[in-house]
């Protein structure tokens, strides 16, 4: 995983994105085959909301995203822009625990952005680039820049580029926006592998909204790190407390700040 840390986060991203430019990907469809577990299609060119269940799950909502992100890029470079107090409050990238996810270096552009009105440059710099086939925006707290106007530019972005925008966010409530989709995710228990060895990660994907109408519909999902897919979980052998349970919704404050 490539990692942009400089003070002008911006020029070293557009320079960057420069040089990705160089290899322009196909600009032809070519999503995802759906899985029965799973049938959702993430196509080009819109925006999705992804919102923590509770702010304990910021985690399992990036993860959710880059599985997701992974999936419409389609073979296309993901770039994560990732909001400095997300990195804060819910722990930066682990590069271990992203290989498990089956994430190699040459799949991620990661660009911290130390405020929100930076996340959202970031956001339409990378989707006017045809390499990006998803862009991952992480974004913690309530933050009056993350508007309906700015979702219906990052919208436009999306669809003028090609390329397909999760916004992913935590310690918030859902608000209005110009999203095609609208999703709580929080983790879920995983079974554990042959030995004990640690289980699949596992979501709880609910879709809230869907533009042009739909019902509501819950997903319980394991992502398979070889198939880079989400698929049905294992039968879990006994209980199994999920990582994002370590603390409680008392634990955060009406701020989204963790205060225990």
């Amino acid at each position: 995983m490539r990692n942009i840390e400089p003070d002008d986060r911006l020029t070293a991203l557009r320079d960057q994105l420069s040089r990705l430019g160089a290899f322009r990907r196909s600009s032809a469809p070519h999503p995802h085959p759906p899985s029965p577990a799973f049938p959702e299609r993430w196509t080009r060119g819109v925006l999705h909301d992804l919102y923590a269940a509770t702010p304990a799950d910021a985690v399992a909502v990036n993860a959710f995203g880059l599985g997701a992100g992974l999936q419409a890029a389609d073979g296309g470079i993901v770039v994560w822009g990732l909001h400095e107090m997300m990195g804060w409050e819910a722990g930066r990238p682990h590069g271990p625990g992203l290989h498990e996810m089956g994430l190699a270096p040459s799949d991620v552009l990661l660009v911290r952005a130390p405020d929100i009105q930076t996340l959202l440059i970031i956001g339409e710099e990378a989707l006017r680039t045809p390499v990006v086939g998803a862009v991952l925006l992480s974004a913690w707290g309530e933050a009056k820049a993350l508007s309906l106007t700015a979702s219906r530019r990052l919208a436009l972005a999306a669809e003028t580029g090609g390329g397909t925008l999760f916004l992913a966010r935590a310690g918030a409530a859902p608000a209005p926006s110009a999203a095609e989709t609208r999703w709580a995710v929080q983790a879920a228990a995983s079974a554990p592998l042959e030995g004990g060895a640690p289980g699949r990660p596992s979501f709880s994907a609910t879709l809230l909204r869907r533009r042009g109408g739909g019902e509501q519909r819950t997903w319980t999902l394991e992502w398979d790190r070889d198939d880079r897919s989400f698929c049905e979980p294992t039968p879990l052998s006994g209980a199994v407390v999920p990582m994002a349970a370590q603390r409680s919704a008392e634990a955060w404050d009406k701020h989204g700040r963790c205060v225990a």
